[in-house]
């Protein structure tokens, strides 16, 4: 016999998940996505997850990040042995700290911010409008800060080698490239720790005084996934080669798209 009481408990489960925001990488900002986004920064429902980190310092033996999310691409596994086993050491070229996976959501978080901080209300058309959204990287383009530490100087960073592979094999080249003005003198007495996330409304230039390595600071890429066939709520490898040209390894370093908006 049917219990009368269950359609609508079913009827309360779906309106619960349906008053959630799906959450999948968004290539262009669409009126639901950026009416939940300011919402969250105005306080007035909570905040959607519009970036991805992952934490690849390592802690009692592992990346913090968890097991088996970086792999050898080039060199054999003895390359992620070697960065487990000797996290700190730089003699082969410098280490990725975190890597920060973001798109329009999380500009249009910042913007808001802005707003709110100004005293100003910041309002879907105007958020949605030219003149915000040619603040913001471009449709369809992801942005992806590469933490690093060890880099013996400022020049080096023109030599990290990175691609975004796709279904298939296809791998992309970044369209552009920048640096966040963090740079500074690696403190190898410091704790490896995650940074807090940058501003990515607009990343700064490098400090005008070349400082001296080794060095730690920020990378910042810009791609178009959706040119490697990669979709919105899909799963990415992230290729890394560091700067040093007399190491043989390259990593593949997994994100998932559907983390965040």
């Amino acid at each position: 016999m049917r219990k009368p009481g269950l359609p609508k408990l079913l009827l309360l489960t779906l309106t619960v998940l349906c008053s959630a925001p799906a959450l999948a990488w968004v290539p262009k900002l669409e009126e639901t996505t950026a009416r939940n986004v300011i919402d969250g920064a105005y306080g007035r429902r909570d905040t959607v997850a519009t970036y991805l980190t992952l934490d690849l310092n390592v802690k009692d033996g592992k990346f913090a990040a968890g097991d088996g999310l970086v792999k050898a691409f080039d060199g054999g596994d003895a390359c992620v042995a070697d960065w487990i086993a000797k996290p700190a050491d730089y003699v082969r070229g410098s280490r990725v700290g975190t890597i920060t996976v973001s798109g329009q959501a999380d500009q249009l978080y910042f913007q808001a911010q802005d707003a709110r901080d100004s005293f100003r209300n910041l309002t879907v058309p105007d958020a949605l409008g030219a003149e915000l959204a040619g603040k913001r990287i471009a449709d369809g383009e992801l942005r992806v800060d590469v933490n690093v530490r060890g880099l013996p100087s400022e020049k080096a960073r023109d030599a990290y080698m990175v691609r975004l592979r796709g279904p298939g094999g296809k791998m992309i080249a970044p369209t552009r490239k920048s640096y966040v003005n963090d740079w500074k003198p690696l403190d190898a007495a410091a704790p490896q720790s995650a940074p807090a996330p940058a501003d990515k409304t607009a990343p700064a230039a490098a400090a005008p005084a070349p400082a001296k390595g080794p060095l730690q600071g920020t990378l910042v890429y810009y791609f178009k996934p959706l040119e490697a066939g990669i979709g919105a709520s899909d799963k990415a490898e992230f290729l890394i080669r560091n700067e040093n040209g007399d190491n043989p390894c390259a990593y593949s370093v997994t994100f998932d798209l559907s983390k965040f908006q």
